[in-house]
């Protein structure tokens, strides 16, 4: 499977909304076939190099698929659109177009069987909700319903603030218990520095 990516300075998980503002001819023209098919692309996040520019960045080796929900002229005259993370996929090559759009070999990774929460999630499921009084969470539509672990472990590794490269260890952790349990132990390291 071929997917357009489009790299970022962040790592999107499936059900959480993203904002962008698309100004390069290579994205516009992007977006523009995406809308007409009502297809996706792939946002993978920036390891090395820039986010504009002549020659790609390199990036994660895993991504989420994102699908547009809404889009919007901005006062400024660029396009805003808002995406909704999908689904995980491993990049397995990557080709650059003449018009520098990065293009994605990928194959497409199964979430773990998901399972209703527990007590245990209690504080984590409170923590979601506190950060969703945030404004800036608040403004993406954030946080969605939870039905169960996995939503719950996807909308707190993207909205919590770890570092870019927790993020996608936490990406590639195919069990949300797991995943869970690896938000955890980061929420302690953090705590552990704050308190050392």
């Amino acid at each position: 499977m071929t997917l357009p990516l489009f790299p970022l300075n962040t790592v999107l998980f499936p059900g959480c909304m993203l904002d962008l503002q698309i100004f390069e001819a290579r994205y516009l023209d992007m977006i523009g076939r995406c809308m007409k098919q009502g297809s996706g692309f792939g946002v993978v996040c920036i390891l090395e190099g820039e986010q504009v520019g002549k020659a790609p960045p390199v990036v994660a080796s895993i991504g989420c698929e994102a699908l547009i929900r809404d889009f919007t002229q901005q006062d400024n005259g660029l396009l805003g659109i808002r995406v909704e993370g999908v689904r995980r996929f491993e990049v397995i090559q990557t080709e650059v177009q003449k018009d520098q759009l990065l293009l994605g070999e990928v194959h497409w990774l199964a979430d773990g069987t998901d399972s209703e929460l527990t007590e245990h999630e209690d504080d984590l499921l409170a923590l979601l909700l506190a950060l969703g009084e945030h404004p800036m969470v608040e403004a993406l539509g954030m946080p969605r319903p939870v039905d169960g672990q996995l939503s719950l472990a996807n909308q707190l590794a993207y909205l919590l603030p770890f570092m870019e490269e927790d993020k996608l260890d936490l990406l590639t952790i195919d069990s949300p218990q797991e995943r869970l349990a690896a938000i955890q132990n980061l929420l302690e390291r953090i705590q552990g520095e704050l308190f050392a």
